[in-house]
């Protein structure tokens, strides 16, 4: 669904369906919403009513309403996107702990993926980015901000640096294309890659980036690879939105 599309607005009957046990209105609406979710009333991307129609329409009080859809929004089935309302999760993505990138993740999984390209810029970075590239504290490198999307929905802030090799990479071609499929197209072949999985707090810029606020919670991945001569080709340090972005591994017993 488009974001001007009108919202989908479902009978009363559907959303407050009687229980076996009385129970709070709220729970009673987002157990109809969660309901109409799972069976396709709901379609991903779909966008629902305002708080006021729907309180009006079903009769409720608006606390009633917002915290049934907040129940929904921390299971991570809606999400709330300044501008747009209230919408129905596409899903989320579960990568697979390989030396792939996002990009080409999104395309496996079915989603539509594009980017916002912030900043491309070459200058002097830090110790803690020359040292995971091998390079000397006064190196220049090529430094790429950006925010990835799923189906037009922010999910990651993308912070890659390279050796000055790269240099001539443009924020056109960024734009188009994932980094390690442009990297491939130099005739780089990417054989391991170091990688730190964790979770923090959304900075402020973060939190306006992946339209979940400050504070919020995000994964983090940083990663270093290698080409085929051992020799370091990229340092990332990424952040994903948690409620559309999960790793998965799997452990074998030794």
């Amino acid at each position: 669904m488009l974001e001007g599309e009108q919202p989908v607005v479902l009978p009363a009957e559907q959303l407050l369906q009687p229980m076996a046990q009385a129970a709070p209105l709220w729970i009673r609406l987002s157990r109809g919403l969660e309901a109409a979710i799972a069976s396709g009333a709901l379609p991903p991307g779909a966008r629902l009513e305002n708080e006021v129609s729907m309180s009006e329409r079903l009769s409720l009080s608006r606390p009633t309403v917002r915290r049934a859809i907040q129940e929904l929004v921390d299971k991570g089935l809606l999400v709330r996107r300044r501008g747009v309302g209230t919408q129905v999760v596409h899903g989320s993505v579960a990568r697979q702990i390989d030396l792939t990138s996002l990009y080409d993740d999104l395309k496996r999984s079915g989603r539509v993926p594009s980017t916002r390209v912030l900043d491309v810029t070459f200058a002097r970075v830090g110790p803690e980015v020359t040292e995971q590239l091998g390079l000397d504290q006064t190196s220049r490198v090529l430094k790429i901000r950006r925010v990835r999307f799923a189906d037009s929905v922010p999910i990651a802030v993308l912070e890659n640096y390279l050796p000055d090799t790269f240099a001539d990479i443009t924020a056109e071609r960024l734009a188009e294309v994932g980094l390690y499929q442009e990297l491939h197209a130099r005739g780089v072949t990417l054989r391991v890659a170091r990688q730190r999985i964790g979770a923090r707090r959304a900075s402020v810029d973060e939190g306006l980036l992946l339209d979940i606020g400050r504070g919020a919670p995000v994964l983090t991945m940083d990663r270093t690879a290698y080409d085929a001569d051992g020799a370091a080709v990229e340092y990332g340090r990424h952040c994903y939105r948690p409620d559309l972005y999960g790793f998965e591994m799997t452990l074998v017993e030794r």
